[in-house]
């Protein structure tokens, strides 16, 4: 990671992005793999995610949400060991609105004051179509090209900054993986010695990181909160077992029907249970009936979208939608293999406490790792089929 020669010069590594976390979330492996290596690392939000959610009451109010998220961007770096944070604040949610010159400048003067070798941004897409991802996106992307024009931003020279051409520049993708969290989780579920349940921080924290995961990519299932009113079945004893369930309120209980049709209960359920997860592992139906005994709600973690008319009961056909086809119009060039370094992505995300509540172990090693463990990106300068580095082990 370092230039030959007697001294040595650090691989130099830039990231800019719009909202504390966009780092983590997009290369947080990837930083701490390099910064491990010795890269000097500088990582740049456009803004200061004033307009994120406040999944945690207690870290943050609205009036204090900049402030606070400067400071998980600064503690999730440290986490990752980048060197050099950059928090401007050109107004969350406000990028694609904006004159696009001043921004344009100071990611310019940013390049050719750090002067890294590689820079890392997003795509046209912004990952999930984000105004703010897009644009910085593009802004990064010209920077790249005018960094090196000595015509470009002259006001520059009178601060003594010279004109500098980064070697490589890459946009972050994530690709849509067929992998489940459900399986996953059922995996993990079935070889405890005794029953799960979660505390009132696992149901939250689970939630927050299911929905962001699943919307980011690193799993394919598809998440969602459903409530259910006293006295309705929740699932049906014979049904095909298809979705996860997980208790976030209320309370509910588990009755079996005999072959006379009467109902046996057998068990009560209530916050922080999951259910469900037997039937998957066996690929065999459903064995009892969850009948809610007052309001309940649950997330529901299910591998495609339900037809509309899939029915209940034994006699059901309960097909799935898979949605959208994988994307063929992109594909990365570059897989870094990030898996020694997914506890320090994982304690990133956490240090996000507004944005993403958990405990670095909140899930068993195993999932976060199958999760994580590879980050992927487009380069985009020069063009390049495959690579698992961004950059030789010497410059």
């Amino acid at each position: 990671m370092t230039e030959g020669g007697e001294n040595k010069v650090p691989l130099s590594l830039l990231g800019v992005y719009a909202h504390p976390d966009d780092e983590t979330f997009c290369m947080g492996g990837t930083l701490a793999k390099y910064a491990a290596a010795g890269a000097d690392i500088m990582v740049v939000s456009a803004t200061q995610g004033e307009a994120g959610q406040i999944h945690d009451a207690q870290a943050a109010t609205r009036r204090t949400l900049d402030q606070v998220r400067v400071q998980e961007l600064r503690q999730a770096c440290h986490h990752l060991g980048v060197q050099h944070v950059v928090c401007l604040n050109y107004g969350d949610g406000k990028l694609s609105q904006l004159d696009p010159h001043p921004l344009l400048g100071n990611i310019t003067e940013i390049i050719r004051t750090f002067r890294p070798d590689i820079v890392l941004t997003f795509g046209n897409d912004g990952v999930d179509g984000h105004p703010d991802h897009v644009t910085i996106g593009a802004i990064t992307d010209t920077a790249f090209g005018l960094a090196s024009d000595a015509d470009a931003f002259p006001e520059h020279r009178a601060v003594g900054l010279r004109p500098h051409a980064p070697a490589r520049l890459y946009h972050g993708f994530f690709p849509r993986h067929r992998s489940l969290l459900l399986q996953r989780l059922v995996r993990w579920l079935q070889n405890l010695d005794v029953r799960f349940r979660g505390t009132p921080d696992f149901v939250r924290g689970l939630l927050i990181l299911a929905e962001q995961t699943c919307a980011l990519g690193y799993s394919s299932d598809i998440v969602d909160i459903k409530w259910f009113p006293p006295g309705v079945y929740i699932i049906e004893q014979g049904e095909p077992a298809t979705s996860l369930y997980l208790i976030l309120s209320g309370h509910a209980d588990v009755v079996r029907e005999g072959p006379d049709g009467k109902l046996n209960k057998v068990n009560e359920i209530g916050p922080g249970a999951f259910f469900g997860e037997e039937g998957i592992a066996t690929q065999r139906p459903r064995n009892a009936n969850i009948i809610a005994r007052d309001s309940v709600s649950c997330m529901v973690l299910s591998p495609g979208v339900p037809t509309r008319y899939a029915g209940r009961g034994q006699e059901a056909r309960y097909g799935i939608d898979e949605g959208v086809a994988l994307s063929e119009q992109m594909v990365a060039t570059t897989c870094i293999d990030v898996s020694d370094y997914v506890p320090q992505k994982v304690a990133a995300i956490a240090a996000y406490r507004t944005q993403c509540p958990i405990t670095p172990d909140l899930l068993p090693e195993f999932i976060l790792s199958d999760m994580f463990a590879q980050e992927y990106f487009v380069r985009i300068h020069p063009h390049i089929e495959l690579e698992t580095e961004l950059y030789p082990t010497s410059k």
